[in-house]
């Protein structure tokens, strides 16, 4: 066993949040790390060359005893024994000559001196006289030095073991290298060994009880390395204490060339660094637009350090995560996290988000309710979706995914009283009432149920894409790193991306010709607008119903779904739905725009317009936006009468449609080969189309 220093290695949390060390969690939807494919592969490569190995017999020749020794060993493993080294014949002139390889239960057991005990083991012996046999001799040929079979034979008197049970014989049981540097790792991190055997399984993505060994290898592997353990575990903590101080300066260095960036920590009674946080001025300044709504990560740990990566992310104009701030922790007790509330809000200069998302913890809940009181606590309901599977797959069987359907309809509802009952109905009639984490979600029901959280500020960051893209810098900032120092830098580069890059403004076609429309599009970023052009579009399938004083019921002309009443204001302009669309994400619902329309507005009250999903409020704006409003809107024009005269032109006789087709065909394969951006297209206006 080495005991080489590793790379910072980043893992998924697999603890569970009921608190049980028991519980783990495999989150759904993860990729299977390299480790698993890499299992595969070998497995697949086993296979393939014991598919060729064909019964060895006597006079063949190999070139070395080991190459023969192999050999029979993948023929045992592929018909159900294994074999070991027996006796070896050696002489003065030809050193071992002779090899003898037999059975596993060749021979009998002989009779040992009993140890002096009270009461000593009594281990039976597998060996029962198996007859089963390879000889190997060496001879000289030519000067070339050769092996061959002088005696073979593959009579047992004993069963052979099906595949999935010749894999447990001791032979074939072995722990590579990469698995004993990682228990080494969750072994002094202080997971006990059947845990560690769930790791392995999870991260290798097999069934349990399919890895290459079992936990007894485990177990006596644990026991024969503990002081090599303890070695690596001395030689890890001075490397942890180093790059922490690696870590400290260079974060020094960088608060010296920029201004805005911060950084802080804590020490323990010994001097030495503990916790860790650091935030970048860009997003500290951004934090001042985009600030309503934060995301708190803690989904990665380093199993080398034992400590715990929280990224604090906002989420922009365009719907996109921007990293507000980095931190590394010790532990995750409410002390812990404490202590990293408190310094981003120190960061940020006092200022509060009014709503913060997280994955489930109690340690983290308790912070939050200590440090934020006025912070709306949510937990994001995709890492709850994700430990469904762990927590109810196992007990409910097939009953599983019918389970999860419920769940996702339960979770949906908008109605407090609605979601307390159909609860009731679904832990009920899974059986699953009693269970400790259902109990555990309904413990935390206001802070992921829709009923509960509706009337609260998220910003569309509960959105599949958003959380997608959080999970992938995740990802690409958690790969193995040689020191805190690199894993610094990674982080850096990877936060000042998204206020470098500019991107050219996509133009969006109108699709209701309402006055309403052409109007928010001048004012909204591509993704806001996008957003309420969607609820536009949809709000002329929507009735109305005066009910006085200002209030209207809106309902979908043909869907028997739940109604909404709308009150209008029309002193101070104000508009308010049931729905709560607008409160929870800031964008006006169809059922507000349908009242608007039917109240002959041609643009959207000022107040309905957040800073937050304005244009001029994107992180980077692009120069030319206007310039590619102006021309896309005359492109989009001339390429609307072209298409629907070709439209009229192709439907008189099929020949026409044909030819059509396939020059249009044709075209499109031209264009998608062509650059991405061209420096003329912009300074080129469609000249006289019906020329063309």
């Amino acid at each position: 066993m080495s005991t080489k220093l590793l790379n910072n290695i980043w893992i998924r949390r697999q603890q569970c949040p009921c608190g049980d060390w028991k519980c783990y969690i495999k989150h759904e939807g993860d990729d299977h790390t390299n480790g698993g494919s890499d299992l595969v592969k070998s497995d697949g490569a086993a296979s393939s060359v014991s598919d060729v190995i064909f019964t060895p017999y006597v006079c063949q020749i190999f070139k070395t005893d080991d190459e023969a020794f192999e050999y029979y060993c993948n023929f045992a493993r592929k018909n159900g024994f294994s074999i070991r080294k027996a006796r070896s014949t050696e002489s003065q002139n030809l050193g071992v000559y002779r090899r003898d390889f037999v059975c596993y239960r060749s021979g009998f057991n002989q009779p040992r001196k009993k140890a002096n005990v009270e009461h000593p083991r009594d281990r039976k012996s597998v060996r029962c006289g198996c007859d089963a046999k390879m000889y190997l001799t060496k001879e000289i040929v030519d000067g070339v030095t050769q092996w061959y079979i002088s005696q073979f034979s593959n009579i047992h008197n004993h069963e052979l073991l099906e595949d999935d049970q010749v894999r447990l014989l001791p032979a074939y049981r072995k722990i590579q290298e990469s698995d004993q540097d990682r228990i080494v790792l969750l072994t002094k991190a202080g997971f006990p060994v059947n845990r560690i055997v769930k790791v392995l399984e999870l991260e290798k993505g097999v069934q349990p009880g399919q890895l290459p060994f079992i936990e007894k290898d485990v177990r006596n592997f644990v026991r024969t390395c503990k002081k090599t353990v303890q070695e690596t575990d001395a030689l890890l903590t001075e490397k942890k204490e180093i790059d922490m101080l690696a870590l400290l300066e260079i974060c020094r260095v960088t608060a010296q060339r920029d201004d805005g960036f911060v950084y802080n920590y804590t020490t323990d009674e010994n001097g030495k660094v503990e916790n860790f946080s650091w935030a970048y001025g860009d997003s500290i300044r951004a934090f001042s637009v985009f600030g309503d709504v934060v995301t708190f990560d803690t989904t990665y740990r380093s199993i080398t350090y034992n400590m715990v990566l929280g990224a604090w992310f906002g989420i922009d104009n365009q719907g996109k995560p921007f990293l507000l701030g980095c931190l590394l922790l010790q532990d995750e007790t409410s002390r812990s996290f404490s202590w990293a509330l408190q310094t981003f809000i120190r960061f940020l200069r006092g200022n509060h988000p009014q709503t913060i998302i997280t994955d489930l913890g109690s340690g983290l809940g308790d912070a939050i309710a200590t440090e934020l009181p006025n912070t709306k606590h949510v937990i994001c309901i995709w890492h709850v979706m994700s430990k469904l599977s762990s927590w109810f797959s196992q007990s409910l069987g097939l009953q599983y995914p019918e389970f999860k359907s419920e769940f996702e309809l339960v979770w949906h509802l908008e109605n407090i009283e609605d979601f307390e009952n159909q609860w009731s109905h679904l832990v009920a009639r899974f059986g699953v009432d009693s269970d400790k984490h259902a109990a555990l979600l309904y413990s935390y029901r206001a802070s992921w149920a829709v009923a509960y959280v509706r009337g609260y500020f998220l910003a569309r960051a509960m959105t599949i894409d958003y959380m997608k893209s959080i999970d992938k810098f995740m990802k690409n900032i958690s790969s193995p790193n040689s020191s805190f120092k690199n894993f610094f830098e990674q982080v850096s580069v990877a936060a000042n991306v998204a206020f470098q890059s500019k991107e050219r403004i996509p133009y969006l076609p109108l699709k209701t010709c309402l006055p309403l429309e052409e109007h928010a599009r001048n004012i909204l970023s591509p993704y806001a607008f996008n957003t309420l052009q969607q609820e536009l579009v949809l709000c002329m399938q929507y009735a109305t119903t005066d009910m006085a004083n200002g209030s209207y019921l809106v309902r979908h002309y043909n869907k028997l779904e739940g109604e909404c009443l709308v009150i209008w204001i029309p002193d101070n302009e104000q508009v308010h739905c049931s729905c709560k669309e607008y409160e929870h994400s800031g964008i006006l619902c169809r059922h507000s725009l349908r009242v608007l329309v039917l109240k002959n507005y041609f643009q959207i009250p000022e107040k309905y317009y957040p800073l937050r999903w304005r244009l001029h409020s994107s992180l980077v704006l692009s120069d030319d936006h206007i310039m590619q409003q102006d021309n896309n809107e005359e492109y989009y024009e001339a390429f609307n009468s072209l298409t629907s005269s070709i439209y009229s032109e192709s439907l008189i006789s099929k020949e026409r449609f044909s030819y059509v087709h396939k020059e249009l065909t044709q075209i499109l394969e031209v264009v998608r080969n062509m650059p991405d951006f061209d420096e003329t297209a912009l300074d080129l206006a469609p000249t006289n189309v019906s020329e063309l």
